[in-house]
């Protein structure tokens, strides 16, 4: 099995696993607080937290050399507008439907402030998309630094546990490493997945020992420390790029490529069915075990956003996915017109 750059499939399992464990995070999450209980189903938050995000950030620089060389027009549109468009629309929409309850609280003049607030600290689970502009700008200005000494200081960053209190400052530095791991280990991140699929039984034992050695230092409470975090987070990348190869041949796990696919689809729109499920079941199933209630809020957290998306696409709500043209930079406009020609 031959794995070509150009499209490759085991990228989007990849996404998709990602997607599906911060979705099961926040789901499971917001379940035990409402309930006041724990569930089984947080154990397996809890085991995927050193590497979830890592891995989601790791697999989004994958591809950053095929644009990082353009000039900075079509690299900002491609790699900053188009993160700020849906941020600003998503947050928008966000505050618009729980602005009820922020006013109950703070008043609609402290509404008005938050809101405004949002651009400058990201909001809820859209930080994500927040810095990721952040992390692409950077890593186009310092093209010229040596590889080695970037990956060196965002890796002591990491390693420094920054906590200032302002989420994109902190995720920067929590998160930059991994980024610029998958630009600049690119070429590894691929050889690895091609031996892989060459080795699919030497593989299973390695995620085996991976597995177990996850769950010791998770449970066993070392998986926070300075420099083994770092760690636990690319052997753990690694562990993911593994699964999704080995995914990537089954029929049964197509599924999982399509969400992959739409993994902005889903992280954008997933918090409004989940907090819709978990209301619903925790009010009218009250006695349903509560790592089966988180299960069933994960499910409808990954599939609505789907099925939104099919609903709205070619109509007049298409721009909730696909940014639109007069949201894009003018010369990038036209230089993907004269590609497409």
């Amino acid at each position: 099995m031959e794995l070509n750059p150009s499209r490759v499939d085991w990228v989007d399992y990849a996404k998709g696993l990602c997607i599906i464990m911060v979705v099961m995070m926040h789901s499971t999450l917001g379940v035990e607080a409402a309930a006041g209980e724990t569930s089984w189903m947080g154990a397996l938050v809890a085991f995927a937290n050193p590497f979830r995000m890592p891995d989601f950030f790791l697999i989004s620089g994958l591809f950053l050399s095929r644009v990082i060389g353009r000039d900075w027009q079509t690299y900002l549109d491609r790699r900053v507008l188009h993160f700020v468009y849906f941020y600003v629309l998503w947050v928008t929409i966000q505050f618009a439907v729980k602005a009820p309850v922020f006013a109950s609280e703070m008043g609609w003049a402290g509404v008005a402030q938050a809101y405004a607030l949002s651009f400058i600290h990201p909001f809820g689970v859209l930080w994500f998309i927040y810095v990721l502009p952040i992390f692409a700008v950077v890593t186009k200005l310092t093209r010229e630094v040596p590889r080695v000494a970037v990956w060196l200081a965002a890796a002591m960053l990491q390693v420094a546990d920054v906590q200032t209190g302002w989420t994109a400052i902190d995720g920067f530095c929590a998160y930059f490493v991994y980024f610029y791991s998958g630009y600049a280990l690119a070429p590894y991140v691929f050889r690895f997945a091609q031996h892989v699929a060459d080795n699919r039984s030497a593989c299973g034992f390695f995620l085996g020992a991976w597995a177990v050695f996850q769950a010791v230092m998770v449970f066993s409470g070392y998986s926070d420390l300075p420099i083994i975090s770092l760690g636990l987070g690319l052997l753990g990348a690694a562990a993911v790029v593994a699964v999704s190869v080995l995914l990537s041949t089954q029929t049964f796990a197509r599924p999982l490529q399509y969400v992959g696919e739409n993994t902005l689809v889903v992280y954008v729109a997933f918090f409004l069915p989940m907090a819709a499920t978990r209301i619903a079941l925790l009010k009218f199933a009250p006695g349903l075990d509560l790592g089966v209630v988180s299960l069933i809020v994960t499910t409808s957290g990954v599939v609505g956003p789907l099925v939104l998306h099919a609903i709205v696409k070619g109509t007049a709500l298409g721009f909730l996915f696909k940014r639109p043209q007069w949201a894009k930079l003018p010369m990038a406009t036209r230089r993907a017109a004269a590609a497409t020609a």
